[in-house]
């Protein structure tokens, strides 16, 4: 006996068209997800940091020897005591200890900064040893951010660098100098600082983070930069 098989669900038929139509508009919906993805991924690559827009001088001076502009400021800020360094080209020296807090540590810090030609601060954020933050993190980030708004209306800039290990770098560096004890207690901040620096320009400026205002008009003077010193630009005081 011959045995006949019955499509019972006509709906599942190849030639059914709502079958068709629903292939196709799942085909078409894939390809615009497809496009959708593959723009985003091009403005994701094609889209440079801040960091990349604006460098640090540690590049600046590595990309153009002939590069002129301002000197680096490094901090390691405190409860109580910031610690301040300076760098001149490559060379990194310990500054001073600022004891000042809030708004008057902040203008304090631009005044150094004016009277040390310095266009860039190099802030120490706290991390753990597996390079996590920590509470103190959120505090420096906080100092950071309000430094960097009255900052970026001079054009200068707000990096936050690693600082994991600074402060043990540098009293080990100033026990093999020979500073006694009292000079380590007072000096301690000044050269956390400078070790600070130091792996910010060990390091090319790898991993900094700039600290960028929110406010449009802040951000596009970050991009045009500070005025051009003309004891750096000679030629243009002949103008």
């Amino acid at each position: 006996m011959a045995i006949q098989f019955i499509n019972l669900n006509p709906l599942l038929s190849k030639q059914n068209p709502l079958i068709i139509q629903n292939r196709s508009s799942i085909s078409l919906t894939r390809r615009v997800q497809l496009s959708v993805n593959a723009a985003a991924a091009a403005l994701s690559v094609s889209a440079p940091s801040w960091e990349e827009r604006i460098p640090p001088n540690v590049l600046r001076r590595k990309l153009d020897p002939t590069w002129r502009g301002g000197f680096s400021l490094g901090v390691d800020l405190g409860l109580s005591r910031t610690g301040l360094a300076i760098s001149k080209g490559f060379s990194v020296r310990p500054l001073m200890v600022v004891e000042l807090r809030g708004q008057k540590l902040e203008l304090r810090l631009l005044d150094i900064a004016e009277i040390q030609e310095v266009d860039e601060f190099i802030i120490g954020l706290p991390k753990s040893s597996d390079g996590k933050e920590t509470d103190q993190s959120n505090k420096i980030r906080t100092v950071a951010g309000r430094l960097a708004v009255r900052a970026a209306e001079r054009g200068w800039r707000v990096y936050l660098q690693d600082e994991h290990g600074t402060t043990t770098e540098a009293l080990d560096h100033m026990i093999a100098n020979g500073l006694s004890k009292s000079d380590r207690q007072g000096k301690i901040d000044a050269y956390a600082a400078m070790k600070v620096l130091e792996r910010y320009f060990s390091d090319s400026g790898k991993g900094i983070e700039l600290v960028v205002p929110k406010q449009v008009e802040l951000k596009n003077k970050l991009l045009k930069g500070p005025p051009k010193d003309l004891d750096f630009y000679p030629e243009q005081n002949q103008i």
